[in-house]
Formats: structure tokens, sequence, C-alpha cells
């Protein structure tokens, strides 16, 4: 059972696990925390967990490990979108506010559930972020997803930004029990309340996206209070493009922090990665079990041992093993960097070029929070580029100071057609909508 063994792990253990605001928490506290009634719940169920890192929250994602069901981990920002999440996954129970209630009589039939269900394992379903279409329900062996953890290796004081629904939350907090570390639950997801965190906590790791990054840095919180960053010693970013201006800047300001690239995907779980250097965007991926091919196309294709069981509401994406990232690399020997996703190449008369780099190159404005490139259908040209730019609160450039800095930097074939201004939207997962 999971809760013995980690309680084995924990028993001679009096340093803290989670601190969370006012709240210092061994693993015994955790373990102790049974404020959820699961007596309702049965073996195989699928079961929609609502919630954050509580103790209750934890106590009972061990305890519905133990009881081998299928585990949907929620955040409350998302709500909005239950009603589809709860269809596609086929929920029978949902654990919100402290209380577990049946929606389903029936434990809902798929091949691929029934497969866990004859094996007796735990499963864990999460939902990709949809940002190219409807999320897809990614199936997971929970049983299967757990035994990397049981590899020891050092735990740093993590502060876990990433959430409940994220595999990179699920991971840090994983990572963090089996290794007897210490994760701190942010009090705030916003750069003022993060570097308060790191001042208070002394955090040493901050696993963030490239969107909570730009913030950070153009928030001037860095150079207001660097001494209160003195105790981090690495940053990782990921699940989505970082472009190399922000990095290198956030290098030069945090000279004493290695920053390091992940890459992974809920597909695919968290993959082992290493950074060329703390100011490259160029990786290796690997790993035990991990393989990686580029095809012909420049695009990446991994094959992993702890790859998930397939989708609950999409047709199986292996083929022979393999699955096709959709992510379009450069590559240098054993190094690879990402530039940008196949499917979003944009044509305009037959000269190809990726949304990254037009979004790239408006980042090179000092002015210029955050952007997005899309590819627009065009009568004449098939497509032509429309960029949105969201500028800093005191910004003096205009439009025509945006289209005189592209004008700058690239060839006027493949210049933004329109150019506007206004806020570009990023998710609960601080990843662009």
């Amino acid at each position: 059972m999971l809760l013995d063994e980690l309680a084995a792990i924990h028993a001679h253990n009096t340093s803290p696990l989670i601190i969370r605001g006012d709240t210092t928490l061994q693993f015994a506290d955790v373990s102790a925390a049974s404020g959820i009634d699961l007596g309702s719940v049965r073996a195989g169920d699928v079961v929609a967990l609502v919630g954050d890192f509580t103790p209750d929250c934890i106590n009972a994602l061990l305890r519905l490990i133990d009881l081998k069901t299928i585990i949907v981990p929620l955040s409350p920002e998302t709500s909005a979108s239950f009603p589809y999440y709860f269809e596609q996954a086929g929920i029978d129970v949902v654990i919100e506010d402290g209380t577990a209630r049946r929606i389903r009589d029936t434990q809902y039939a798929h091949a691929l559930l029934k497969d866990l269900r004859d094996q007796e394992h735990a499963g864990l379903i999460l939902f990709s972020s949809g940002t190219t279409g409807q999320p897809k329900a990614i199936l997971h062996d929970f049983d299967h997803f757990l035994v990397r953890f049981r590899t020891g290796r050092p735990a740093l004081i993590t502060l876990n930004f990433l959430l409940f629904d994220h595999i990179g939350g699920i991971n840090t907090l994983f990572h963090t029990i089996f290794n007897r570390g210490l994760v701190v639950v942010p009090s705030g997801r916003t750069p003022e309340g993060v570097v308060r965190d790191i001042e208070r906590y002394g955090i040493e790791l901050l696993p963030a996206t490239p969107t909570f990054l730009r913030m950070l840095l153009l928030s001037g919180i860095i150079d207001a209070r660097a001494e209160a960053l003195r105790t981090l010693k690495i940053v990782t970013y990921g699940t989505e493009p970082m472009d190399t201006s922000t990095l290198q800047r956030l290098c030069v300001l945090l000279p004493h922090v290695d920053f390091r690239q992940t890459y992974g995907m809920s597909e695919l779980g968290i993959l082992r990665v290493k950074s060329k250097t703390r100011d490259s965007l160029w990786m290796s991926v690997g790993g035990e079990g991990i393989e990686t091919r580029v095809t012909a196309a420049n695009v990446l294709q991994i094959k992993a041992g702890f790859r998930m069981l397939g989708y609950l509401n999409a047709s199986d994406p292996f083929v022979d093993g393999w699955y096709d990232t959709g992510d379009m690399v450069e590559t240098d020997g054993p190094w690879l960097k990402i530039v940008g996703r196949s499917k979003q190449i944009i044509n305009i008369g037959g000269i190809k070029i990726l949304p990254t780099e037009v979004e790239r190159i408006a980042l090179l404005h000092p002015e210029v929070v955050r952007c997005r490139a899309l590819g627009v259908s065009n009568p004449i040209s098939g497509q032509h580029i429309d960029v949105t730019c969201e500028l800093l609160p005191d910004a003096l450039v205009d439009k025509a100071g945006l289209k005189a800095h592209f004008a700058a930097h690239m060839a006027a074939a493949i210049r933004p057609h329109r150019v506007r201004i206004g806020p570009v939207e990023f998710n609960h997962r601080f990843k662009k909508e």
C-alpha cells in the first residue's frame, strides 16, 4: 500500500514536508488528515478530485491510489470546463469542498479503463491544455507512473508553482514525498507573491513557465529585490517556448541561478533534460527508457517507457511506440532546439515562417510584454500574419512604432500584415491561450 510505503520512508523524519501559509506539516500530518470520507468510493471508479495541495486533498489522493481508483486531479480555476471534463473522462465520483458525491451508478466502460481495473491498478487522467483543439483525456497507469520516484534523488526546497491538475505539479509532489524534501505551496502566483515566498522560506528551486518568468522580469521586482532571491539555486522553465532575450536578461540579473529548460508532455511524462548552458535554449532529451529521433521534416518524435496508456476521447497517436510531438527542432549533434509547432506554420505565397519567430522579433522590443502571432487566410497570398502585442503599462510605442520595429528586423514579404496592441491572455497554468 502506498500510504504504508511512504509512512515507512518518513518514519524517523522530523523535518517538514509541506509549508502552506502559516501551517507547517510533516508527512504524519498529511497521513492523518482524513477529513474526506471515501466510504462511497469503489475500486475502479473514475474520481474527479477538485482541489490544490492541501493536507486533505493530498491525503485523499494517496488513499484513492490505494483504493485502485482512476483519479482526475482538477483545479477550481477550470470549473467552467468541468462538464466537458466529466463527460470525456467518464467521471463516477466527484470530490469537491471536502465531500464525495456519486454522479454515475454504473462505472464508465472504456477498453483502457477495463484493462486498468482488470490489473487492479490505479489510474491517472490528465487533460491537455487544449491550445490546439479540444482538451484530450490522457490516461496513465498510476502504479507504473510512481515507479520512477522510487529511485532516490536529491530534493531541494521547492516552490510548487505548477498546479494540482498539471503533470509538473504532480511530479513535484511525489518527488518531494519520496525523497523527504520540502515543498512550499505559493501564497500567490504573482511576481510579488513568489518573490515573497522565496525570501520567507529560502526557496531553492522554482519551476515556472516562460510567461510567468517574463512577468517576473518585467515587473522590475528582480532589480528591486535581488537580495530576496539569494537562496534560489535553480529555475526550471518549460510547457511553452522561451525567447532568448528573456532568458539572457534573467541570467544577467541572477548570475547565481542555474536556469534549466524542461521538456515533457502529459502523454509522455516528465523527461530528463540537460541544457547546453544556463543561457542557451539548446538541450538534450533522454533518460531511462527514452529514445528520440528527428524526421525529415525536422519534427521531434519520442519513444518513452513511462508513456500514457492512451486517450479516452481520441485515437491512439503512437506508431510503433513513437509519439509525434509536433515540435519542430533544429539540431546540433546531440543538442536540440525547439523552434515551433509543425501545425502552426504560416505560408505566405510559398514562404513559410513559424509564429514563434514573429513573436521572438516582437519580444526584442523593450516595451513588449507578451505577443501572439497567427496566420490568417488571405485570398491573394494564401495567408498573412496578424500579431497582437501587449505592452508595458507606461509604454510609449504605438502601432507605427511596432511596424517600424518589425521592418527593421524582418523581410517585407513576411512582416505582420496587421499589428494590434492589446492584452495577450494566458490560462491558469500561465501559458498563453
